[in-house]
């Protein structure tokens, strides 16, 4: 799974090796998209400081994890750097969400929270770098970073 994860991502991400924005776009499904990802980054921010106080279980972390996945997932960003952000978010949650799966059985998360770090730096990257292209067309990717 994580080899197919890595395939999917490793597509162009719409700004070239030299910092130069190629085909950027800022559509309705681009704003939604904006919008979804940073409501779910918010929501499952909320539900870690719950667990981190014993509010919540590693099982219902999980459960918000995947379903943030999944509602990211059916957002189609139009351009390309939000789409590779997109995937990698994604891939970060799923990954995340397996974690807190082994967390709540007592079993050892570390690769699986290590990876989900690992793709949100990775997404994070991919909006520094278009974020100065995306601002002009009116895409403001400040709120996932």
């Amino acid at each position: 799974m994580l080899a197919a994860t890595l395939v999917l991502i490793l597509v162009p991400s719409g700004c070239t090796g030299d910092g130069e924005a190629g085909a950027h776009s800022c559509t309705a499904r681009d704003l939604s998209f904006l919008r979804s990802a940073s409501l779910d980054a918010i929501s499952l921010g909320l539900w870690m400081q719950d667990y981190n106080a014993g509010q919540a279980g590693a099982r219902e972390v999980a459960g918000e994890a995947f379903a943030a996945a999944e509602r990211i997932g059916h957002v189609e960003a139009r351009d390309p750097s939000l789409r590779t952000a997109q995937r990698y978010l994604t891939a970060m949650l799923t990954e995340y969400g397996e974690g807190m799966k082994l967390r709540a059985r007592g079993e050892d998360a570390g690769e699986r929270l290590y990876r989900a770090y690992g793709l949100a730096n990775f997404a994070r990257d991919v909006l520094v770098q278009a974020q100065p292209e995306l601002a002009k067309r009116g895409c403001d990717v400040s709120v996932l970073l």
